[in-house]
């Protein structure tokens, strides 16, 4: 299958393995690369830069195929070395690296200059076009139904695809909620060159992450995601637990009045607990509406070759014989 986004980065597939953290670790990305599709490091997950470069290159000895790196720019007390963080990248021999969060523009010329393509993670198309305006190579538009921060328009994949696809000339790709064959052939029909997948690599055997997290996501429907931190405008979604009982419950109590410090001890450091430990309820952990669809857990070469070779029939058997 070829598309923008394969030509662009490289790969075989056009299947991206966004960034997670605490899951997107040098494991991670060398079996999604290694399938086919490209896998993403997530680089604050690695505490310093001299971490980062260490991971690269981990990285670099599982694969010979093109991955990247995830910079996300979050507001924070203290700001992460960002430019530090970037010559890991470049000294890495990184050529793809998503960012997320705030805007990257700060830091593109140096990407750029180094021969980097960039991939920006978006909620709307509007942030979409400040993307491409700004430089930005593709862009993953991130609907609603996604795990983590899926900003504060609310609007689900099967709109924001589309409009997105009226008004972006840049690549882009499908991220939120996706997880299967059909949803990369509809994807692609509704106007992206792939899709972005992270919570349903989450299942897979070669996640570095606690099997507690990969039944945990087995076991889920649907209905098992949650949305907190609603009244801060910092929106997230992740998988319902008795810790984020306990966040809903306080953000229900304080109502507009909530601080971010009334649930610290539920969202702060929560992750190595989670994804190491396999404590389920210690705090809130980021899931996408996609757990409703995961029902094994494949390897990461057997998940992309399903969603590739699957869709591939779909759109050569089932779609074109209705329009024969």
């Amino acid at each position: 299958m070829k598309t923008r986004i394969t030509e662009m980065f490289g790969i075989e597939h056009p299947v991206i393995q966004g960034g997670m953290h605490w899951v997107g670790f040098a494991e991670m990305a060398a079996a999604v690369s290694n399938a086919g599709g490209l896998g993403i490091i997530t680089g604050l997950t690695q505490r310093t830069p001299e971490d980062l470069a260490k991971e690269i290159a981990r990285c670099h000895e599982m694969t010979d195929k093109p991955f990247g790196v995830n910079l996300t720019f979050l507001p924070a007390f203290t700001e992460p070395p960002y430019p530090e963080y970037i010559d890991a990248i470049i000294d890495g021999g990184i050529k793809i690296v998503e960012t997320a969060g705030r805007n990257p523009e700060a830091h593109l010329p140096k990407l750029k200059d180094a021969g980097i393509k960039v991939i920006h993670k978006c909620t709307s198309v509007r942030h979409s076009l400040k993307a491409e305006r700004i430089g930005c190579d593709a862009v993953s538009v991130d609907g609603f139904e996604c795990g983590g921060h899926p900003g504060e328009d609310d609007i689900p994949n099967y709109v924001l695809l589309p409009r997105a696809a009226e008004e972006i000339k840049i690549p882009f790709v499908a991220s939120g909620g996706v997880g299967t064959a059909s949803q990369l052939a509809a994807a692609l029909a509704l106007g992206a060159d792939g899709i972005n997948m992270g919570t349903r690599f989450i299942a897979t055997v070669e996640a570095p992450v606690h099997q507690n997290v990969k039944d945990a996501l087995v076991k889920a429907s649907e209905l098992d995601t949650a949305l907190i931190m609603r009244s801060l405008r910092n929106t997230e979604r992740v998988l319902k637990n008795a810790a984020v009982d306990d966040i809903l419950e306080i953000e229900r109590t304080k109502g507009t009045d909530l601080d971010i410090m009334d649930i610290m001890e539920q969202v702060a450091g929560v992750y190595p607990k989670i994804m190491k430990d396999g404590d389920m309820d210690a705090g809130a952990w980021s899931t996408g509406m996609v757990c409703g669809l995961i029902h094994d857990i494949p390897t990461c070469k057997e998940l992309v070759e399903r969603i590739v070779h699957g869709a591939e029939e779909i759109i050569q058997k089932r779609l074109e014989a209705m329009v024969s």
